[in-house]
């Protein structure tokens, strides 16, 4: 998922700054083909990258956050063990492709 999202401001705000912050949050909570729809929300929200940390280092299991259900998180957390901050991860990650332009 390629998204337009800013590198500074990562403080514990984050959450009402969110495109999803004015929908009803049973939204987020879907299955199956209604999760598509769910992501879509993510895909412009300036805080993706807070909101998928938040998920990914509080191992939240239901819903979608940062553009990720459940399913995909899982994978990535399996598939990247070696990360302990994916709030440090993430952060560095973005001030380094800036940086890069």
């Amino acid at each position: 998922m390629s998204v337009a999202v800013g590198v500074g401001r990562w403080g514990e705000d984050w959450a009402s700054r969110a495109l999803c912050v004015s929908q009803d949050p049973d939204a987020l909570f879907v299955r199956g083909k209604a999760q598509h729809d769910a992501k879509a929300v993510c895909k412009s929200c300036p805080v993706l990258a807070q909101c998928l940390a938040e998920a990914l280092d509080n191992r939240t299991e239901f819903g979608v956050w940062g553009g990720m259900t459940e399913r995909e998180r899982r994978a990535l957390l399996r598939k990247r063990p070696d990360i302990t901050s994916w709030r440090t991860a993430l952060r560095e990650g973005m001030a380094a492709a800036a940086q890069k332009g």
